[in-house]
């Protein structure tokens, strides 16, 4: 029997991964991979391994969760490494604790190697904290659900110095902020929504929860980082200026290697 490991492919810099995840890559026999997965980071798949595509995106699925669940069990059987690549990191938003649970009933070894998440590629890439202990003390990671399952989202129990980092917000913006001010927030809060974060092709689009409602989608996979830190205006962070200024959006088509904060 081998060994499975659940690893965190980060936001889709190859560079961004771990030493242990890229020698896991280079050695593995067999790699069950997510959609969200870069084509950079698959690179660095050793040419002998078998790869396999088990992602879902836009609500289609390749594969259930649970025959996922039995391949990792059934490849674990016949090879030595075994890597489950997610996006991000495997323990935010990434079943991992369904994959968990299945292999320790089938009695397969497995270890998690932790990778960088989204949301912090994301705000790295913008060049901005998710914390700032002048106005934010908290951060909050949430998906968004559309439809009876929206009402689970604790969106009511966020503060204003509360930064709400939301993955997968989906194509329609609109619905994401007239959720955000049906929770109480300030329709001036600033917001940021990063496209392919940390890639070549990343984008970056500066607004506000106002302005979400006419905003055009960003290609998935996207961030959503709502909070007084989600801006490149040093005042605004300081609560010094009016954030009127963010009623029109910027987006910006930003190398990630060539940008710099003035």
């Amino acid at each position: 029997m081998g060994k499975v490991f659940l690893v965190g492919a980060g936001p889709g810099d190859s560079e961004l991964l771990t030493r242990k995840a890229a020698r896991l890559l280079e050695q593995a026999d067999v790699v069950l991979h997510d959609s969200l997965v870069s084509a950079e980071v698959l690179k660095l798949v050793s040419p002998t391994a078998e790869i396999v595509d088990v992602g879902k995106r836009a609500g289609l699925k390749r594969l259930s969760q649970d025959e996922i669940n039995s391949l990792l069990v059934a490849y674990a059987g016949r090879n030595n490494v075994v890597v489950r690549l997610k996006g991000g990191d495997p323990m935010l938003f990434g079943r991992a604790s369904e994959e968990m649970e299945a292999l320790r009933r089938a009695s397969v070894s497995f270890e998690v190697v932790p990778g960088v998440s989204a949301a912090f590629g994301a705000a790295a890439s913008a060049g901005f904290s998710l914390t700032d202990r002048r106005v934010a003390s908290q951060v909050l990671f949430t998906t968004f659900s559309r439809g009876a399952s929206a009402k689970s989202l604790g969106w009511r129990e966020v503060t204003s110095d509360t930064t709400l980092a939301i993955y997968m917000p989906g194509v329609d913006y609109a619905e994401v902020a007239a959720r955000l001010v049906g929770a109480g927030l300030d329709p001036q809060i600033p917001c940021a929504v990063i496209s392919h974060a940390t890639r070549a092709e990343q984008q970056i689009r500066w607004t506000n929860i106002a302005a979400l409602f006419d905003e055009e989608k960003l290609p998935a996979p996207a961030v959503l980082i709502v909070g007084k830190v989600a801006t490149q205006a040093v005042q605004e962070i300081g609560g010094k200026s009016s954030a009127a200024q963010f009623g029109q959006s910027e987006i910006l088509d930003i190398p990630l290697q060539s940008w710099i904060k003035n």
